[in-house]
């Protein structure tokens, strides 16, 4: 309990440091747009793959378990949606996201530090925390909704993909993907792809901030950070859960 305290204790000193105005504007976007591309577009390769078999997979194995007569062909589409939509997209791929962003922020933060990289920023009157952590915030936080929404919508196609292996037509498909649509679930989507995103950058700014040794403690606050951040991503996928659709 008391190491817990003690974390939590640094983890909202570092993010009271974090989030204070750059001191130079041109640099902070600089290091943004650089994050921009390390953390959004470097991850659009792993998020069409992962999204597109999941999507598939979701939709045969809905119409494996709708076999009966009696359920209509369309709830193929309409449980593939739902699924994609409320947890399948936002939780499963913000956990993918842990591993290798979080895992990557970790361990370039911890190398900085190790290396004395941070302390000379330190020396030099530079806000380190602000510098290095916030751009990373920023961009995970701006870009992943993005990601989300094109995860959602290749995984839809890869349902339908899926959906030809079982004799489920195109039009019942479709028409399941457009019965009865709720704005509020890719609103709820959203929200728990910002939170999540909030989480992995910075909680594995965090055990990379405070990293202490040589390369292997790297390698261990690495691994942590993707662990205690799958973690708190899973707490707060059930409180979201609870208060948005409880």
């Amino acid at each position: 309990m008391k190491t817990l305290l003690l974390h939590l204790g640094q983890y909202f000193i570092m993010i009271r440091k974090v989030f204070s105005l750059p001191e130079k504007k041109n640099v902070f976007f600089k290091q943004l747009n650089q994050e921009l591309k390390k953390i959004g577009l470097d991850s659009l390769g792993i998020v069409t793959i992962i999204s597109f078999f999941i999507g598939a997979v979701v939709s045969i194995q809905t119409a494996f378990n709708f076999e009966s007569p009696l359920y209509p062909k369309y709830l193929i589409g309409y449980a593939t949606r739902e699924s994609l939509i409320l947890e399948f997209c936002p939780t499963m791929l913000s956990l993918i996201l842990a591993g290798k962003v979080g895992s990557n922020i970790a361990s370039e933060i911890g190398s900085m530090r190790v290396t004395e990289q941070i302390d000379a920023l330190e020396i030099m009157g530079v806000n380190s925390a602000s510098f290095l952590i916030l751009p990373k915030i920023i961009a995970a936080v701006l870009f992943f909704p993005a990601l989300i929404i094109l995860s959602i919508s290749i995984g839809i196609i890869g349902g339908w993909i899926g959906c030809q292996t079982v004799s489920i037509t195109t039009a019942s498909y479709l028409y399941g993907i457009k019965y009865e649509f709720s704005s509020f679930y890719v609103s709820y989507c959203l929200i728990k792809t910002v939170v999540f995103a909030f989480i992995i950058a910075s909680v594995s700014s965090y055990f990379g901030y405070y990293t202490k040794g040589g390369a292997l403690e790297v390698g261990s606050s690495s691994t942590r950070a993707v662990v205690y951040s799958s973690i708190v991503i899973l707490i707060f996928n059930f409180i979201l859960t609870d208060l948005l659709l409880g």
